[in-house]
């Protein structure tokens, strides 16, 4: 950590961070972090939550899973969340969560695991009624998936009606899809071979497959299955242990994966990973690591789940794996807000699944410390499922020819100067939504489903747009005529009526959306709604000083100083003034001082199942007024509003005096202004 940073910045960077990189991972399945990278920043901020548990938040990354589902299927609500799984990867990381095993279930004697590969596919949760499958979703953000029924039941491996005499009359099957290394050859041969562009891995490969809006394009597509857990299990028991619950699925007729082995004790499980470490370049599909759940159902319940992730079960990686290329090139792209980033063209290298030709180098400071050169031999790594990395030039296989690059002065795209602040690392094209590259990235981010959701605006079309210069600033989005789509590649006219459907609705949206749409560098979801609450009003904040913006919470000098120039540009003011021209609109928002509501700066945790409401609405309605909803329980909680089935959360708010509020009392609240404090 950043020892200049303040805490709650850090803690809202690292989950901004995340959150954008969960969206590339399990959204658009187009990762941008090495695997390490991503573990390196979940951890850290594992750690600052757990030594500041009253800063922890109901949306930071630690207490969700992935992404929310693309707004393009139907939404299926997970009757049993979708967890995730934390990672071990070391021994002893691995030992410390046996310790944590056998002490929360008070044993002293060695437990029994169920070893599982962990194939790298996409998670899918198979609903049967009376033995027919019924629904198909996808992880999505763990509570919520996309329905793919219809993708599924193309996929052979997968039963369209259980088989037996034992069947529930209800059961949701957990398993992967994902596609065998066979299967992903022969697809990117066939895209070569018809001139487009093949898969960049197999997890990619099937995630886009089972995404597909047309099932029949799914058909085609090689996939299997295999099935790892339960959901939900109604009208017969529950086996004892997970390894007999292996065996009902096999008799239902689902796949089981053959590489599946149970372990006593540390050593054994230490073992077993080797084997599978040693047996993965065999296998027909890729997998990443290895999955150790605890056998027995019943110690499973009594060690229990965090928020995201069940204590009785854990995943330890593969070590990342290194191949050596050469750099052919060395070239430079340009970001969303003008950043240069220098790119490293490589040979064609296959390492982690994946066949590697690009690699960022960041910024021009990490270049240099690399060192790296074209024509240099380099150690490309590449960790899990992501992006890889250059980790070393190797020194000895350099030739008289390489010598250092140097960074361009003027932008690739449109020739503006480039300029370095004093203080950042990273270069900037001078010219803002003058430049081309930057205009195709700022209209991407305004119309993404957090800002805007423009629906049906992806980023082959916006790249149309403005190479038409039919869109040069996210506001000509709005006077898209009907005969300038037609006019476009692959546009029929149902899309093209869908897409300005799309724009009308989106006229209708949030401040903080609108904000954060924007592009203002370091103005994140969270500050923007920060700058929403505490302004009130776009005109007070266009006009606000850097002084008066610092005293917004978790903004500091930088954040202020980028709004300041933001609203100080006459072309971003152009901008702004055009898009309320068109008729985006907002609910009022109403600034808040601290005597406005009872709940103004109260810490407050949603736990139960509300009636009248979402908890996203109830989170919502608490954020407008000023309160900070945080996801577990503390001393410093000030309120808890328990609906119904409220749990552990209830019993933690009893047993530290905090104020427990029923959802008839709080939404009463919300309709006034009461003092609880009296």
């Amino acid at each position: 950590m950043n020892a200049s940073e303040p805490l709650q910045q850090r803690i809202q960077r690292l989950r901004d961070d995340i959150n954008q990189h969960n969206q590339r991972y399990y959204q658009l399945d187009a990762p941008q972090i090495a695997d390490a990278d991503y573990d390196q920043l979940m951890r850290e901020l594992e750690t600052l939550e757990a030594e500041h548990p009253e800063l922890i938040t109901a949306d930071s990354p630690t207490q969700r899973v992935g992404a929310a589902p693309l707004a393009s299927f139907q939404q299926v609500l997970h009757q049993v969340p979708m967890l995730s799984l934390d990672n071990a990867f070391n021994d002893s990381e691995f030992e410390a969560f046996d310790k944590r095993v056998r002490d929360r279930a008070d044993l002293t004697e060695d437990v029994t695991y169920l070893v599982e590969p962990k194939l790298d596919g996409l998670a899918i949760s198979l609903r049967y009624e009376e033995g027919l499958l019924v629904c198909a979703a996808t992880r999505g953000d763990g509570q919520r998936g996309e329905n793919v029924t219809e993708n599924v039941k193309t996929i052979g491996a997968i039963p369209l009606r259980l088989k037996g005499d034992t069947v529930p009359a209800v059961v949701e099957i957990r398993g992967e899809v994902f596609m065998p290394l066979q299967g992903f050859d022969q697809l990117n041969s066939a895209a070569i071979a018809a001139g487009e562009k093949p898969f960049a891995n197999p997890r990619n490969a099937a995630a886009g497959s089972l995404r597909q809006l047309d099932s029949k394009i799914t058909a085609k597509r090689p996939l299997a299955f295999y099935t790892y857990g339960l959901g939900v299990l109604d009208g017969m028991p529950l086996p004892s242990s997970q390894s007999d619950l292996f065996l009902l699925f096999a008799a239902w007729g689902l796949p089981v994966c053959d590489q599946i082995s149970t372990a006593k004790g540390v050593q054994q499980c230490h073992e077993a990973y080797q084997s599978l470490a040693d047996k993965r370049a065999k296998l027909p599909y890729e997998i990443d690591g290895v999955v150790y759940k605890v056998n027995s159902f019943r110690l499973q319940q009594s060690i229990g789940f965090v928020s995201r992730a069940p204590r009785w079960a854990i995943a330890r990686k593969f070590p990342a794996q290194e191949k050596t290329t050469q750099v052919l090139s060395i070239d430079v792209q340009v970001g969303r807000t003008g950043s240069i980033t220098p790119v490293a063209r490589l040979a064609p290298v296959f390492v982690g699944g994946v066949t590697v030709t690009n690699v960022t180098l960041h910024n021009e400071d990490e270049l240099h410390r690399k060192d790296v050169r074209i024509g240099d031999t380099v150690i490309v790594r590449r960790a899990g499922d992501v992006i890889p990395e250059i980790v070393a030039v190797v020194i000895e296989q350099r030739t008289a020819e390489a010598v250092p690059y140097q960074m361009p002065t003027l932008c690739p795209v449109c020739s503006s100067p480039l300029e370095k602040i004093e203080g950042e690392a990273v270069i900037r094209c001078s010219a803002g939504l003058y430049c081309q590259a930057q205009v195709k990235e700022s209209v991407k981010h305004f119309a993404s489903r957090k800002a805007m959701d423009v629906d049906g605006l992806g980023d082959k079309l916006v790249e149309q747009l403005v190479a038409k210069k039919l869109v040069q600033t996210p506001a000509d989005l709005y006077s898209l005529t009907r005969e300038q789509l037609l006019s476009l590649e692959r546009m029929a006219d149902k899309s093209a009526d869908n897409l300005l459907q799309a724009l009308e609705k989106s006229k209708s949206t949030t401040l903080p959306r609108f904000l954060y749409g924007l592009g203002i560098r370091e103005v994140g979801e969270v500050t923007a709604t920060s700058l929403a609450q505490h302004f009130g009003q776009l005109d007070a904040l266009q006009q606000a000083s850097a002084e008066v913006l610092e005293q917004v919470p978790d903004v500091g000098p930088i954040v202020a100083k980028h709004v300041v120039s933001f609203f100080q540009l006459a072309h971003n003011r152009e901008v702004v003034n055009t898009l309320l021209s068109y008729g985006i609109h907002w609910p009022e928002v109403k600034a808040l001082t601290k005597t406005q509501h009872a709940l103004s700066d109260k810490v407050v945790v949603l736990t139960g199942t509300l009636s009248s409401m979402t908890r996203d609405q109830a989170k919502a309605a608490l954020q407008d007024l000023g309160a900070k909803v945080t996801g577990s329980v503390s001393k410093k909680t000030d309120f808890l509003i328990a609906g119904e089935e409220s749990g552990s959360k209830l019993t933690k708010a009893q047993s530290l005096g905090v104020t427990v509020l029923s959802e008839e009392a709080f939404v009463s609240l919300l309709q006034s202004n009461l003092d609880l404090t009296d």
